[in-house]
């Protein structure tokens, strides 16, 4: 292994910690002082992704741990944490896609993922991923989220980033979002009616 800073040999190891999926080291360059970060994981074989439309593709680790990154931004979500979930769905996808694993199903282990992370987190992907037209459907998954813990204790304690004050917070802060939500979807349909009324006024008065 080189030094990404300056391509140098001479390494050493200042941090080593290990999980159930992976190794992590923490390394540094002794000729350019740089710090970074390395892991070493077993190197699963992953199955073919089946899209919607048939075509077949290599699975892509880095584009869905991205897709996680995305919906996890500006929330108090760890790097190591979202590693664990990647880990964790690509387990699942092994264990029981050997071959090929439709995209579909792919996408619903990872809302169950981010399900279980980060409610906030969880809503941005699903609307992207189900591809949301209407406000509605804003509300239905809003609902389905209260009261749900986001993330197990064992996993809260691993992610110093994440205190437990913050998950009343995320709490507090999602009922808040499912109250305005309705709220407006209550104007929206308000709106439409008044609209149809007036339309329906003035074709009466043409009539007349």
């Amino acid at each position: 292994m080189k030094c990404p800073r300056c391509s140098s040999d001479n390494l050493s190891v200042l941090e080593s910690r290990a999980d159930n999926v992976a190794i992590r080291r923490r390394r540094e360059c002794d000729d350019c002082s740089a710090r970074y970060t390395t892991y070493e994981r077993i190197e699963l074989s992953m199955p073919f992704v089946v899209k919607k439309d048939g075509a077949r593709h290599p699975y892509d680790r880095e584009k869905l741990k991205a897709g996680m990154v995305r919906s996890c931004e500006k929330r108090p979500v760890s790097i190591e944490l979202i590693d664990q979930f990647v880990e964790s769905i690509e387990r699942k996808v092994t264990e029981n896609f050997p071959r090929e694993v439709p995209s579909r199903e792919l996408g619903e282990l990872v809302m169950e993922a981010l399900r279980k992370l980060d409610k906030i987190a969880y809503v941005r992907f699903a609307s992207v991923y189900r591809e949301f037209s209407d406000i509605s459907q804003f509300v239905e998954t809003l609902e389905s989220l209260k009261d749900k813990r986001p993330v197990n204790a064992a996993l809260i304690k691993k992610n110093k980033n994440r205190p437990a004050a913050n998950m009343h917070k995320e709490s507090a802060g999602a009922s808040n979002l499912l109250a305005l939500t309705k709220q407006r979807a209550t104007k929206q349909s308000s709106d439409k009616l008044l609209r149809a009324q007036d339309w329906a006024g003035k074709k009466s008065n043409a009539k007349l």
